[in-house]
């Protein structure tokens, strides 16, 4: 018995001694600073932060110091081969400006079409029979089956009611607000029209693409050109587009081809009232002494397509800008770069919605960045009361400001 209960007392001491140990490696886990805890204190160490930015720039453009290890007369023919590449890139950059050449040349080659185009949408011209024959969809030819299988009384209902769905459309000229449904079937377009341009939109007879001369830098002109309208009296709105062919001096490599740097809209000529670019806004102000309470009206700037005329100016010096800038000039050039290369060439395809979807790179981008490169300048509140320009002063609103190239008149 004895035995038996000297066993069961070690027993006992050695659990005692066990949880001891356990509880001792607890408490000393518990002190100790997990993985994140100690990532999180290092990366708020000026000196570590300073530390990981000095490795982190050492090797930008020498991956894994391949370059940096290389030995001093391999060096010398990297740089001969760079120089090589500089020469390459001049080259490159007068090829472009022959293609230049060449759209221009092509440019004046389709004009005639265009301005046929023009003409049947203002309804200035119509097309004979002959013109106006298409090739006819797979479900018109089933529908045309179908229609010789009936009796000829619903023939002859089909007829007549084709002959009157043809006299009410006699009256109507051309083809109404062509180049406002473009724009409403175009994504990149969506967001920039809104409601209230579309009255003007629908005055849109035709948009042209003019190249710069020989003798001017690289560069094109979209115009605007518009009918007879109650809210502005211009004729035609422009946006000149100014192109870059030549590698730039710092940074040569970065030449991919001619690219925008930049653009300048007209001066709007509103008729008193109709400017949709700014809306009227009614806010309370109290009196600080009296405690009276007054109403008063405010101009601010709208949300419009017609903003797109009213761009930011690019600063002619080296001026970095500021990210909204920077980011609305992206849009800009975005779509001045679409006007010209598809818009204006397919037209009728954005109109019946044809062009396909591979047409357009927005999917690439968030619908949030979408808005904060869109032309949309934001009010500082919904209550709108109409414009009233009499009330607008634009040298006291730092949203507006006047563009050196006027539009033109006709």
């Amino acid at each position: 018995m004895s035995c038996s209960g000297d066993a069961d007392n070690q027993a006992s001491a050695f659990k005692e001694e066990h949880e001891e140990k356990v509880e001792s490696i607890e408490e000393v886990s518990n002190t100790m600073p997990s993985a994140s805890q100690i990532t999180s204190e290092m990366m708020q160490n000026p000196q570590v932060l300073a530390a990981l930015q000095h490795r982190l720039d050492s090797i930008v453009g020498t991956p894994s110091g391949y370059i940096d290890s290389l030995p001093k007369p391999i060096k010398r023919r990297v740089n001969a081969l760079k120089n090589i590449q500089v020469k390459s890139m001049k080259i490159e950059a007068k090829f472009y400006e022959e293609v230049h050449e060449l759209e221009r040349k092509y440019g004046d080659l389709y004009q005639p079409l265009f301005e046929k185009r023009q003409s049947i949408i203002s309804g200035v011209y119509e097309p004979n029979d002959e013109e106006c024959e298409w090739e006819s969809d797979p479900e018109d030819d089933d529908d045309e089956e179908e229609e010789e299988d009936k009796p000829a009384i619903k023939k002859e209902q089909a007829v007549e009611k084709s002959k009157l769905e043809d006299a009410e459309g006699e009256d109507i000229k051309g083809i109404p607000e062509f180049w406002l449904t473009v724009f409403k079937n175009v994504p990149l377009f969506q967001e920039m029209v809104q409601e209230h341009d579309e009255p003007l939109l629908q005055h849109l007879q035709d948009i042209r693409v003019i190249f710069s001369p020989p003798d001017e830098p690289m560069g094109f002109t979209l115009e605007f050109v518009f009918d007879s309208n109650p809210y502005f009296t211009n004729k035609i709105l422009t946006k000149y587009y100014k192109l870059q062919s030549q590698p730039d001096d710092k940074e040569p490599f970065t030449f991919e081809g001619p690219e925008i740097i930049s653009c300048t809209g007209c001066k709007i000529d509103w008729v008193k009232g109709k400017n949709v670019t700014v809306k009227t806004i009614k806010k309370k102000q109290k009196h600080k002494g009296r405690g009276t309470v007054r109403t008063v009206t405010k101009q601010v700037a709208n949300d419009s397509f017609f903003n797109f005329f009213n761009p930011p100016e690019v600063p002619e010096d080296d001026s970095e800008l500021d990210p909204d800038t920077e980011a609305l000039l992206t849009s800009d050039f975005e779509i001045g770069h679409m006007i010209r290369e598809r818009i204006v060439p397919r037209a009728v395809l954005y109109f019946t919605g044809e062009a396909g979807d591979d047409d357009f790179d927005e999917e690439d981008e968030e619908d949030d960045e979408d808005e904060e490169a869109g032309f949309n300048n934001v009010g500082d509140s919904d209550d709108s009361e109409g414009a009233n320009d009499s009330d607008y002063d634009p040298e006291k609103d730092p949203m507006s400001k006047e563009t050196p190239k006027e539009c033109k008149q006709q």
